[in-house]
């Protein structure tokens, strides 16, 4: 496995979410091209970083939902294991959390 994955899981926790995740961070990356489009073309500072909010914003509702993903199906099953597996997810969680709250 990879790092920071959850070999207790037999799949990563966003997979019924997927399509609508790429979906969302696609058109974020479009979002992202069309504000450097608009600095190239010297774009009135408040209409970009309005634009940066908006981005913004797009990023931490996927990150909301990839955060309630894992929570409901890695955290989940680690906490009906149990002892340190618990643990640990628990404090992964609460660390991205805390890196989320943060941003």
């Amino acid at each position: 496995m990879s790092e920071g994955s959850c070999e207790h899981c037999a799949h990563v926790g966003y997979v019924q979410d997927k399509k609508k995740l790429v979906t969302r961070l696609r058109r974020i990356e479009g979002q992202v091209r069309a504000i450097t489009a608009m600095v190239e073309n010297d774009t009135y500072c408040i209409d970009v970083l309005t634009q940066i909010a908006a981005a913004n914003s797009a990023l931490k509702s996927v990150a909301l939902l990839l955060l309630e993903d894992h929570l409901d199906s890695c955290v989940a099953t680690a906490a009906a294991k149990g002892g340190p597996v618990a643990d640990e997810k628990m404090d992964e969680a609460v660390a991205a959390i805390k890196r989320l709250v943060k941003s």
